[in-house]
């Protein structure tokens, strides 16, 4: 085993992640929706493999295509022509998407090029945008680009979003415990 193929996480390790950010949603009693592209639905599977998600997993949309994008979750057609799919614009509108059509209080978005296909100078291999959400509060943005195959390159999108995901929780439970007078402070 090469040192890349050790730094990729198998399912049991994102499972263990997904599990941590549940305890960190129910600790708030909030639920999430999660919005993949790249990774067709890992994201979700990993989450809905812990047993009792269903207390803090509301839904996953796999939005692979533009038009899925779009029609799914409003993403406009001028940002997908401007700045394409692999942006952070896009993850934007995708995960305020995601927050507008369910009933989720967190969400999170993960769009990008696995490959070994579709990359450009721009654009690599490997390289991936992010963005997370809390209800009532601005999208955080992300982009990484990972090496690896098409397999290293999801299991360790999936992965950062579920991790960043439980950190941005985390973070406003204990922003909201240090603050119980109701003040409402960005993280």
């Amino acid at each position: 085993m090469n040192e890349q193929t050790s730094l990729v996480p198998n399912q049991k390790a994102l499972e263990k992640l997904a599990a941590s950010l549940g305890q960190a949603l129910i600790a708030r009693g909030w639920t999430l929706a999660c919005v993949e592209s790249c990774t067709g639905g890992w994201a979700a599977q990993a989450c809905t493999a812990i047993a009792g998600s269903s207390s803090w997993f509301d839904r996953g949309f796999v939005t692979y295509s533009n038009a899925a994008k779009q029609d799914m979750l409003g993403v406009r057609a001028q940002t997908l022509q401007a700045f394409g799919a692999v942006s952070e614009a896009t993850a934007r509108e995708m995960v305020m998407g995601a927050l507008g059509r369910s009933q989720a209080q967190a969400a999170f978005a993960i769009t990008g090029i696995a490959g070994p296909t579709g990359a450009t100078v721009e654009k690599p291999v490997g390289m991936v945008c992010f963005a997370w959400q809390l209800q009532g509060l601005d999208p955080v943005l992300a982009q990484h680009v990972f090496s690896g195959d098409r397999h290293a390159v999801r299991a360790q999108a999936v992965a950062m979003a579920l991790q960043n995901m439980r950190e941005l929780v985390q973070k406003q439970v204990q922003t909201r415990v240090q603050n119980p007078d109701g003040c409402n402070g960005q993280i």
